[in-house]
């Protein structure tokens, strides 16, 4: 018996809208991860590109458990000497882009190598409920229902 590997032709991708809203961080990212390269696809192939698009909203309303609100600290650095700075992940969340902490939670999970970076393009997150996908058809994927740890209740 041969592997199967998929050709470009033979790759169908669909669209799939996430509501955010009570998800738990870590596992919503996780699952979108897993999406996006395509790994609950039977046709899965590592070197191919064969994720879906996934749509994500609410990305302001997820939630994080324990003390990671003002505990998970994000760091980066400028480039010139002493200029490492750092937020936590409570102040980016209710910053101006709270979207960024679950951007930066499946960027961390996906390859980072010229793969990553083409899935990471089929991931559109927005703050609120507004976007612009709708002539896509997205199908709704309701992630809360998948597992009880998944949707956060306090």
């Amino acid at each position: 018996m041969k592997t199967y590997s998929a050709k470009p032709s033979e790759i169908d991708k669909k669209w799939y809208l996430i509501d955010a809203e009570g998800l738990v961080l870590g596992r919503l990212a996780a699952i979108i991860a897993n999406m996006l390269r395509g790994k609950h696809k039977t046709t899965y192939t590592p070197h191919m590109d064969c994720g879906d698009h996934i749509v994500v909203i609410n990305a302001e309303k997820v939630k994080l458990t324990g003390r990671k609100l003002s505990d998970k600290v994000y760091y980066r650095h400028t480039g010139f000497p002493g200029g490492i700075k750092s937020a936590t992940a409570g102040g980016i969340l209710s910053g101006a882009h709270p979207e960024r902490v679950l951007s930066k939670a499946v960027e961390r999970m996906v390859p980072r190598n010229p793969l990553g970076r083409t899935q990471m393009r089929n991931l559109r997150i927005y703050a609120g409920i507004d976007h612009p996908h709708e002539a896509q058809k997205p199908e709704t994927l309701d992630v809360g229902a998948m597992n009880d740890k998944n949707k956060r209740s306090a």
